[in-house]
Parts: C-alpha cells; sequence; structure tokens
C-alpha cells in the first residue's frame, strides 16, 4: 500500500514538473490551456444550472409575461427583430419561453460568470491588479458581450428549438437538446471573446521593492 502511494506520488511530481517546465517554455500557449480548461469547467456547470433555473421559473406566471426588447428592424420572414426575443408562452407550445426563460438564462450566465471570473483572475491569469477595476471592466465586457450574443442568438434560437420541438417531434427532450446547443453556441462566443480581454484587465503588477 505504501509502495502504491509513493508511485502515485512520484508520478505526480512527474507530471507536474513537467507541466512546470512546459509553462516556463510555453508560457502563453500553457495560460490558453489553463483558461480553456476552466472556461469548459464553468460551461458544464451551466449545463448543470440551466435546467434547474429553467424548471423554477417555469413554474411561475413569468412565463406569460412578454419579454422582447431592443427592437432591430426585421426577420426574414418579416417579423419584428429583437436583440432579446422571449415572446410569451412555453417553448413547447411555440412561445418563446417569456420572461421566465429570459432570466432562467441570464441568472445561469451571471452565476458562472461570476465564479468564472474569480478563477480566471487567481489561477489563469495571477492578476494582482486592482480586482474592481477589474470587475469594473469585467461587467462591461459581459453587458456587450451579453449583447451582442442575443443578438446572435435572434438568427438560430428560434429555428433550432423548432427543429427539435415541432419538426423532429421530440417534445421536452428535443427542448433540452436545444437548451445545450443554445449554451454550447454562447459560451463559444464568450470564450473567444473573452480571452483578450482577460489579457488586458488581468495585468501582474510588480512588486516595487523597498
Amino acid at each position: 500500500m505504501e509502495n502504491e502511494k509513493l508511485a502515485d506520488r512520484k508520478n505526480s511530481s512527474k507530471i507536474l514538473g513537467f507541466w512546470h517546465s512546459y509553462r516556463n517554455r510555453h508560457p502563453n500557449t500553457a495560460q490558453f490551456l489553463v483558461f480553456f480548461m476552466l472556461s469548459n469547467g464553468i460551461t458544464l456547470l451551466q449545463f448543470v444550472l440551466m435546467p434547474l433555473f429553467k424548471r423554477v421559473f417555469s413554474q411561475t406566471s413569468l412565463v406569460s409575461t412578454n419579454f422582447q426588447v431592443l427592437f432591430f428592424g426585421q426577420n426574414f420572414d418579416g417579423s419584428d427583430y429583437y436583440v432579446f426575443d422571449y415572446a410569451a408562452g412555453s417553448l413547447a407550445a411555440g412561445g418563446g419561453g417569456g420572461l421566465a426563460y429570459f432570466l432562467a438564462v441570464q441568472v445561469t450566465i451571471g452565476i458562472a460568470q461570476i465564479i468564472n471570473f474569480f478563477a480566471q483572475r487567481s489561477i489563469t491569469f495571477k492578476s494582482n491588479a486592482n480586482i474592481w477595476i477589474s470587475a469594473f471592466w469585467y461587467a462591461v465586457a459581459y453587458i456587450v458581450i451579453t449583447i451582442g450574443a442575443a443578438a446572435a442568438q435572434g438568427f438560430y434560437k428560434t429555428p433550432v428549438y423548432n427543429l427539435f420541438i415541432n419538426t423532429w417531434g421530440m417534445g421536452g427532450i428535443g427542448e433540452t437538446i436545444a437548451d445545450v446547443i443554445t449554451m454550447i453556441i454562447n459560451s463559444a462566443i464568450s470564450f473567444w471573446v473573452f480571452f483578450p480581454i482577460f489579457k488586458i484587465i488581468f495585468k501582474q503588477k510588480r512588486e516595487q521593492s523597498a
């Protein structure tokens, strides 16, 4: 038993030694790999939280509350295009999920991004810059990316949900699959946009000697 523990420690030391050596030789690549792993972990967390919040809000009258804001012209079929387009009614019934679906999405993303902020700041970028300034610019970036992702969602959300729920007749399972696809697309957008932003706001300030 002791030999097995000793062997495990040696293997762990070898892995850590290899990682430290690789990180010293390729700091930017190593930083990106850590960012990638943490981002995927945050995405998995969203997969867990989203159904829970969606179920909670779906039990409220908010499903019947229309939430269509930031009108921005027309869709290809001539209907009104909204950046945040959550028409009243459940998705299964042909609606957009209403305010309930919007809140489920935003609460899920909000919790994930708060965790992501501290994890990326401390683990990936090891930043010692002013946390409040970093948090401010992170919040600004989050709002801009949220609006951008919502605008992009207007092009694929309805076709994706319609395909799985109605065209393929998968009902609730199809809705869940469409939720996952939507979250993956949103996460992919955030992933590629946030990394260069993090490089800017999560600086490492050199400690001044006395």
